[in-house]
Parts: C-alpha cells; structure tokens; sequence
C-alpha cells in the first residue's frame, strides 16, 4: 500500500507541475496579446489546491503513525531523578576552579600546546 501511495505522490507533484507550466504559459499568453494580468485562470488555481491536497494526503498515508504530543507519555518511564540529568549543560571550565583553594593553574606552555594540537586537528 505505501508502494501506491509515493506513486499517488509523484503523481500530485506531475499535476503540481502542470498547474506550474499552466500558470507560466497563461502569463505568456498574457505578455503576447498585450493584456493586463489580473488573476490566473480558476482551472489552474483549482488544480494547484487539488494537487497540494492530495499530495498532502498521501504523504500522510506513507508516514505512518504519529507519536502522542503529550510529554507525559514519553517521560512516565523516567523518575524525577533523570530529569535534570542533560549531559548537554554540563560545564567543566567555570569561575568555581579559580575559586578552589586547592586548584592548580596549568603551565603556559601546556596550554599552548594544546592550543596548538586542537587547531591542527581541524
């Protein structure tokens, strides 16, 4: 079935398309007669809407199902403990080491050379 549906797709962007040259070719017309452009022809609007209809339909067709939006569906297997575990926020280099009376500044020279091998790494 979803091998029916990407076809429906490429189908509704071929009438997609049409609707496109449709809409190209009008103006050209419009440019050779000398007419004034006011709005493009209710076929073409039609079939424009109608492709990106079906389109969209058959595109949820192959998606499948969605997840709930719900948070509380995803996090019931977490405790109240993980929540503020985000290893993303995790910050070693702030001002609590210079604060640390047992903190050691680094040599300079190690510092420049691991400057150095990081910048060479790239």
């Amino acid at each position: 079935m979803a091998v029916f549906n990407k076809i429906q797709i490429v189908l509704g962007f071929l009438s997609l398309l049409h609707a496109a040259y449709s809409a190209a070719q009008h103006r050209a017309y419009l440019r050779i007669t000398e007419q004034e452009f006011s709005q493009l022809p209710i076929d073409i609007i039609f079939q424009a809407i109608a492709s990106l209809l079906y389109i969209i339909y058959n595109i949820l067709q192959v998606v499948g199902d969605f997840k709930e939006i719900r948070a509380a569906v995803d996090l019931q297997a977490k405790s109240w403990e993980t929540f503020s575990n985000i290893p993303s926020f995790y910050t070693f280099n702030h001002r609590g080491k210079a604060l640390s009376p047992v903190y050691e500044q680094p040599h300079p020279g190690l510092v420049e050379a691991y400057e150095r091998d990081y910048d060479s790494s790239d």
